[in-house]
C-alpha cells in the first residue's frame, strides 16, 4: 500500500513540473515578461515543449524505476521511504535546472529582439474588483486553531502518563528515531509549532487579501478571474494543508501517549497519505488557477492594438524567482514559475509572516 501512495505522490509531482510552463499567464515565460504578441513565438513555443519533455521523460523513467526495483526486490519501508522521497527531489530538481537555462535564454531573445521597445507599458488596478472577492473569511481559516488548543487541553490533561523520552524526530518510515527528556516544552512542542504553522497560514491568507491586484491591460477580463481564483483557491488550499497537519500532529501526539495502539503499518501509512492529500489538493489548486489566462485558456482576447503592454516587471525579479520590488506595497505577490504566491522580500512584513514562525519552529525544535 505505501508503495502505491509513494508511486502516485511521485506520479503528481510530475505531472505539475511538466505542466507548469502551460499554467502560468500567458505573458510570463520561464519568469520573463513577454509582450501578448510574442507569446506564440517559435523560440518560446518549442522551449516549453521541450522543458515539458524533458521532464516528462525523466520522471517517466524515475517511476519505471521505482516499479522495477519495488517488484523485483523486498524493500523495506526504510527504504520506501527513502526512495519515495529521492524521486521527486530528482524531477523538482531537474526541472529548476531546466527553468533557468530557458529563462535566460528567453531573457537573451527578448533583449536582442528590442520585445518592448515602443510599446507603452502601463499598471492597471482594479480597487472595485475586491468586492468580488471570494476568499475564506478568517474565521473559517482559524476553525483548525480550535482544534488545535483541544489538542493542547488533551495534552495538559493528559501530561502524567506521557512517557520520560518524548520523540523530537520521526524517521522515513514514520518510526520515531530521536528523542528528549521529558519536560513542559517538549510535551507541548507539537501542538504549539503546530500553532505557529496555523497562525502563519492565516497571515498569509489576510496579506492576500490586502495585496493589489495586478491587471493584464491585453486582456483584462480573464486576468481579472485568474487573480480572484488566485486568491479564493489559494485559501482553499491552505485551509486543506492546515487541516491534515492538524490531523497529522495529533497522531503524532496520541502515538507518543498510547504507542502500543498503532502497528507499524499505520504509523508507516499516515504521513504518506498526508503527502498525498496534500499533493492532490496542490493539484486541484493548479487546475483551477492555471485553467485562466495560460496556454490552456483556448480563448485568446486581446484588448489592445498591440500599442500597449503590461509593465515590465522583471529588473524586480531575480532570476525570475524571487521579487524585492520597494515601490510595490504588496506583500504576497503572484508566483512568475509555479502556482500560487511568493513574498515580496523588500517588504519587512514578509519576514515577520514567513520568516519569523520558521525561526521559531526551528528554535522550538532545537530545545
Amino acid at each position: 500500500m505505501e508503495g502505491i501512495i509513494l508511486f502516485l505522490s511521485t506520479l503528481i509531482v510530475s505531472v505539475i513540473q511538466v505542466s507548469i510552463p502551460f499554467l502560468v499567464k500567458r505573458t510570463v515565460v520561464f519568469g520573463v515578461t513577454v509582450p501578448m504578441e510574442h507569446t506564440n513565438n517559435a523560440v518560446i513555443k518549442r522551449s516549453k515543449k521541450l522543458y515539458s519533455l524533458i521532464t516528462g521523460v525523466l520522471a517517466l523513467g524515475v517511476l519505471i524505476t521505482f516499479l522495477v526495483w519495488s517488484m523485483s526486490t523486498t524493500p523495506t519501508d526504510v527504504q520506501l521511504a527513502l526512495m519515495g522521497t529521492m524521486q521527486p527531489m530528482l524531477v523538482i530538481v531537474t526541472s529548476l535546472v531546466l527553468y533557468f537555462y530557458f529563462h535566460v535564454k528567453i531573457s537573451k531573445l527578448k533583449k536582442e529582439q528590442r520585445w518592448f521597445e515602443g510599446k507603452k507599458q502601463v499598471k492597471i488596478s482594479d480597487l472595485n474588483i475586491r468586492a468580488k472577492d471570494e476568499m475564506l473569511p478568517w474565521y473559517v481559516v482559524s476553525l483548525p486553531i480550535l482544534l488545535t488548543i483541544g489538542l493542547m487541553a488533551f495534552t495538559a490533561a493528559n501530561y502524567n502518563q506521557f512517557p520520560d523520552q518524548i520523540p523530537v524526530h520521526w524517521g522515513a518510515d514514520g518510526q520515531p528515531d530521536a528523542y528528549t527528556d521529558k519536560s513542559v516544552l517538549s510535551v507541548f512542542s507539537l501542538p504549539i509549532i503546530l500553532m505557529v504553522l496555523q497562525g502563519m497560514f492565516l497571515g498569509i491568507i489576510e496579506l492576500t487579501k490586502r495585496s493589489g491586484i495586478k491587471i493584464r491591460p491585453t486582456n483584462k477580463q480573464a486576468s481579472k478571474k485568474r487573480q480572484i481564483n488566485l486568491r479564493k483557491y489559494t485559501s482553499w488550499l491552505l485551509l486543506l494543508v492546515s487541516l491534515l497537519l492538524t490531523m497529522l500532529f495529533s497522531f503524532l501526539q496520541a502515538m507518543t501517549l498510547y504507542g502500543n495502539m498503532f502497528d507499524d503499518m499505520m504509523i508507516m501509512l499516515v504521513p504518506l497519505i498526508f503527502m498525498f492529500l496534500t499533493l492532490a489538493g496542490a493539484v486541484v489548486f493548479a487546475i483551477k488557477v492555471g485553467k485562466v489566462d495560460s496556454d490552456l485558456d483556448e480563448v485568446v482576447v486581446t484588448d489592445q492594438d498591440g500599442k500597449v503592454e503590461e509593465y515590465d516587471e522583471d529588473r524586480y525579479w531575480i532570476g525570475g524567482m524571487i521579487y524585492f520590488n520597494k515601490q510595490d506595497p504588496s506583500v504576497l505577490v503572484e508566483k512568475r514559475f509555479g502556482i500560487g504566491m511568493t513574498v515580496n522580500f523588500a517588504r519587512p512584513m514578509a519576514y515577520i509572516v514567513l520568516v519569523v514562525p520558521i525561526l521559531l519552529i526551528l528554535l522550538l525544535s532545537f530545545l
